[in-house]
Parts: structure tokens; sequence; C-alpha cells
């Protein structure tokens, strides 16, 4: 709708999962590296977690793009799949079959784990939402694991999740799992420099001719009210960019992002696009002035101390006096 005013030849801030939009700061290239490392290196279970929105999905497509091993990629993206349902969907992906027969799946598992053994391929499974995944069948897929000698060097399991999945692993019961994991890394969210270069680098794949299109005042908000987190970043840029069309201006300054933020906040929601209303700020600054008062005080009482003035002064009144 907008693209036209602004020069554009797409959408820049689009929130499906895109590998040729993913911005690599440095926490995502590390995070793209150590699931490389993990596959490469038979690392066996690997932990990634990260919050909602900063783009493990993207990640994972991209690893998916950039593997040049041989071998299988079983990515499962439904985590409350019923245990049978799970091993007819592995099955599938493996070019297996599945009756509904546990054991005889698994005969076939172990012959695919010793003929990707001898081709020197690997079988990768990544389980995103897998804060989500069941315990019985986090169990089954550690089983899988333990089938043969031989899947310590073919299989590689990813659990890709929200920071809860740790919490979910740390119930007893999955103390062996626990034990099987080999790395463990967690996406922190864009800074304040990252969200102004990951702002540009969407324009520039959107064919922007102006790269000045948001302030540094706006960029500065637009960190501010997201937390650097990506989708949120995506959400209340189209929403500036659909605001600066409307009100026919090229140039988003901090004033249509505020209104903007006003607009997508939910009331009582202090978790995403949330800036501080001019109350609050007003509050903070007198009680930042109370404190400064407080603090002058403290240093003027210790310095009269120090020099004995308190005690002169007191000399001085009872002199007065009597």
């Amino acid at each position: 709708m907008y693209r036209q005013h602004y020069g554009l030849h797409s959408q820049p801030f689009e929130l499906t999962p895109d590998s040729q939009t993913l911005f690599l700061s440095e926490s995502y290239q590390e995070a793209l590296a150590v699931l490389r490392y993990g596959v490469l290196s038979n690392k066996g279970f690997l932990v990634l977690t990260g919050g909602i929105g900063t783009g493990k999905t993207t990640l994972i497509n991209v690893l998916a793009k950039s593997l040049d091993c041989p071998g299988y990629l079983c990515i499962l993206s439904n985590p409350t799949l019923e245990i049978a349902d799970f091993y007819y969907y592995l099955a599938a992906q493996l070019d297996l079959s599945f009756d509904g027969n546990k054991a005889r799946f698994l005969l076939h598992f172990a012959k695919l784990i010793e003929d990707c053994q001898k081709q020197a391929s690997k079988i990768l499974l990544i389980l995103d939402e897998a804060q989500a995944v069941p315990v019985a069948l986090l169990e089954e897929v550690r089983f899988l694991a333990n089938l043969s000698p031989e899947a310590q060097t073919v299989l590689s399991i990813f659990l890709i999740g929200q920071p809860e999945l740790l919490e979910h692993l740390a119930i007893d019961r999955l103390l062996p799992l626990r034990q099987r994991i080999a790395i463990r890394y967690h996406i922190d969210p864009l800074s304040r420099e990252d969200t102004g270069q990951y702002i540009l680098f969407r324009l520039d794949k959107a064919g922007a001719q102006r790269r000045q299109i948001f302030t540094e005042k706006a960029i500065g908000l637009i960190h501010q009210a997201t937390g650097g987190n990506p989708r949120l970043i995506n959400i209340l840029c189209d929403s500036a960019l659909l605001s600066g069309f409307v009100s026919d201006t090229l140039l988003i300054d901090e004033k249509i992002i505020q209104r903007c933020v006003d607009e997508l906040c939910i009331p009582g929601d202090e978790k995403t696009f949330y800036l501080p209303g001019k109350e609050q700020w007003g509050s903070t600054l007198w009680l930042g002035i109370v404190i400064v008062v407080v603090i002058a005080e403290a240093i003027g009482v210790y310095i009269a101390y120090r020099n004995d003035w308190i005690q002169k002064l007191w000399q001085h009144i009872v002199s007065f006096r009597f």
C-alpha cells in the first residue's frame, strides 16, 4: 500500500520467516555457527533458546539451506503430536514406513543409521517450540539417540524453544536427557545499534533508495518500545510506514513512532510496544530531584561533622543563650 510512496519494491517488514532477510547480528552469527558446529561435530543434543519473535525459526531455515553435508533433515514444528503420530511423521521425513508397529520402525531406523554411517551422512532432527513438547515424547526422542552406538556419530537432535524450555527440561524425569545436552545457546535481543542496522538492512532488501526514512530519535524509540525484538520491530516499523504514508510524509520521526506505540499497545501490557508516558517521566524526574537533595544534605552533614562545625555551632548557641 505504501511501497510506491517510499520507493520500495517489496514490503520491508514482513512477519513471515524468510532466510533472505535474516539480519546477522553478532548474537545471530554466533547462534548460526553453534548450530552448524552441533551438526558437523556430532554433538548429539543441542538446546537453542530465545524469546518470542527473536528469529529462531528463521535461523533454522538458514541452517537447512547452508548445510552442505548429505543426509536427512526432519523439522517438527508441531510439538503436541501423539507419540504414534510423531513416529509416523518421522518415518515419512526419513523415507521409512510406519504401520503403527514401533518395534518394526525402530529396526528400520537402526538400519538407516547404519547406512548413514557407512555413507558419511547425517540425520538432523529439529524440534521447534520444544518448550511445549510433552515429557513422554522427549523421552522417546532420547530413546532414538540411544538406539545404537552408531547414532552418536549420525544423529543430531536440536531442541529449539523459548526460555521456558530450560524449566521444562529441569524436571527430574528428564535428567537422562539433560545429561546428553552438549551445547546450549541463548539468542539475545538486538542492541540499540543493531536495531538501527536491522531497520536499514530490511529497507535495503526492499529496494529503498533513501536510507534515512527513520530518524535517529525514531530508531531509539523503536528499540526502547520493542526491547530489540525483531518481530516487534517489524510490526512497529510497518505501522509507522503506513502512518507516514497516510500523513503524506517521507520521514518517520519520534512523534509518529509514539503515536503508533499508543495505537498498538494493549492497556496493562508493559512487555510489548511499551514507552513510559509523560506522567511516568515526570514522576521519575521528581524522584531523581528528591534523591539528589537527600544525597546533598547527607554530604553536607558529613562535611560539617568532619570539620567540627556542628559542635562549634552548638557551643555558640549555648553561649548565646546563657
